[in-house]
């Protein structure tokens, strides 16, 4: 299962790029994540996106991504989306994250 959307950061949203969200996969299934990753990009390229990007945590290993021919882009500094005049409780990981994306 893959889920892809909008980007997340307003500063990527430019309308050509799309961003993959979430992705989940049965254990013991060969390659399941790289082959996702590659649908992905297909149905995107397939309605009219030019790039697609995603985030994996920096102690991941990133070998489904990089297999898929996408390429590392940023190292993104992990932060709390809690700030005093709009308090939110942190569901997600706050470590630091990589981008990576595939164009073409």
């Amino acid at each position: 299962m893959a889920i892809v959307g909008r980007p997340v950061s307003r500063g990527i949203s430019d309308g050509w790029t799309a961003e993959v969200i979430r992705v989940a996969v049965l254990e013991n299934i060969p390659n399941a994540c790289s082959k996702l990753y590659s649908a992905c990009w297909r149905a995107a390229r397939a309605m009219g996106y030019r790039k697609l990007i995603t985030y994996i945590l920096d102690t991941e290993p990133g070998r489904s991504v990089r297999a898929s021919g996408w390429k590392e882009i940023a190292k993104v500094k992990g932060r709390s989306w809690n700030t005093k005049n709009r308090p939110r409780v942190d569901l997600y990981p706050l470590q630091d994250k990589l981008r990576f994306e595939i164009e073409g």
